[in-house]
């Protein structure tokens, strides 16, 4: 097939892979709003920096009004917040065969699914650090585990193929019949992530912070309890042990799991979430409502409680609304609603 990839979103995550896939070879058009970004890529290059690896590659680059013609492939890599609207813009240009692939954090494919069905939908889940520092610059910090899947856990010939498109980023890219299990599994640590972005640390100081293991072991057992109640099965990745937050396990194998995530991120130039960044770099609104607030409701559904995921959502629009500061003190309120 010779008919470029549609990756929709040249940030992070999007223009890494894209990077990887245009030095390899491969046809790819990269869509995104800001038009500096899009200018630099197509001109100049778009520049993977870090200890992962160095190289600039030019990319043919849109923005969403410049996008003509139909694809039948499209990595959508847009922050939560903005899926539905993308999805919107790409729905035209998906052809009748098409899918488009979620390479983002949260619940994504739901959204997408509702716009373009689930049989147009395929989940993926990406571990990886990098950061978007400017227009055409792109910190690779560290590989992470990239896994993809059909999201009715079926395993056939197009997710084969984006399987093996996936491994030229990363060759120990999985191919999964539960991408439900990898993206909960996120969920849990991508809530650790949020609460990490209420003070100034840095993630492995976090982690590594003994006063504050009982917070991360608390915050994993309540996304792995509504995980269970939903009816996942969960799957770790990179340190991060969702068996050791479910009911029954020990303090011990959660304890262990919160050190072996610290020595994951100790070992990453990226050395603060994309949250964090979010907040003290970028001054913008994050992606909790659509991360985090999407737990909420999936856990009113089955009555469950989330005390600390709805802490987290509400002092990181407080730090966003300018009521708290990224402080030990804002941290501070939710150890003690952990207590």
């Amino acid at each position: 097939m010779t008919e470029s990839i549609l990756v929709w979103g040249g940030g992070a995550i999007g223009g890494t892979i894209a990077a990887y896939w245009a030095r390899a070879g491969i046809d790819v058009l990269l869509v995104d709003i800001e038009s500096d970004h899009v200018t630099t890529c197509r001109s100049s290059g778009l520049e993977i920096s870090g200890p992962v690896d160095e190289f600039v590659v030019r990319i043919p680059a849109v923005t969403p009004d410049e996008v003509l013609g139909r694809f039948s492939r499209v990595i959508l890599a847009v922050k939560a917040q903005h899926t539905r609207a993308a999805i919107e813009m790409i729905r035209p240009h998906l052809t009748a065969d098409g899918f488009v692939v979620s390479a983002q954090n949260g619940l994504n494919e739901l959204t997408i699914s509702e716009v373009v069905g689930k049989g147009a939908t395929i989940g993926a889940f990406v571990n990886f650090g990098a950061d978007w520092h400017g227009p055409g610059q792109v910190l690779f910090g560290n590989r992470g585990a990239v896994v993809v899947g059909e999201i009715d856990g079926t395993v056939g010939g197009r997710t084969e193929e984006m399987h093996q498109l996936l491994q030229v980023f990363e060759p120990d890219a999985v191919l999964t019949d539960n991408i439900w299990g990898y993206l909960w599994g996120k969920l849990a640590y991508g809530a650790m992530l949020f609460a990490t972005a209420i003070n100034n640390d840095s993630m492995a100081d976090n982690f590594a912070n003994p006063s504050r293991s009982e917070l991360w072991v608390a915050i994993g057992r309540e996304v792995m309890g509504l995980a269970t109640k939903r009816g996942i099965q969960p799957v770790g990745f990179n340190g991060f042990n969702p068996m050791a937050y479910l009911p029954g396990a020990s303090d011990l194998e959660a304890q262990a799991s919160i050190e072996e995530m610290a020595e994951f991120n100790r070992g990453s130039a990226k050395t603060h979430s994309g949250i964090w960044r979010d907040l003290a770099v970028r001054k913008r609104k994050t992606e909790v409502t659509e991360q985090l607030g999407v737990l909420v409701k999936l856990a009113n559904e089955v009555e469950y409680d989330v005390p600390l995921i709805t802490t987290i959502i509400d002092l990181i629009h407080d730090i966003e609304d300018g009521v708290r500061d990224m402080s030990d003190e804002t941290f501070a309120v939710l150890l003690n609603r952990c207590q």
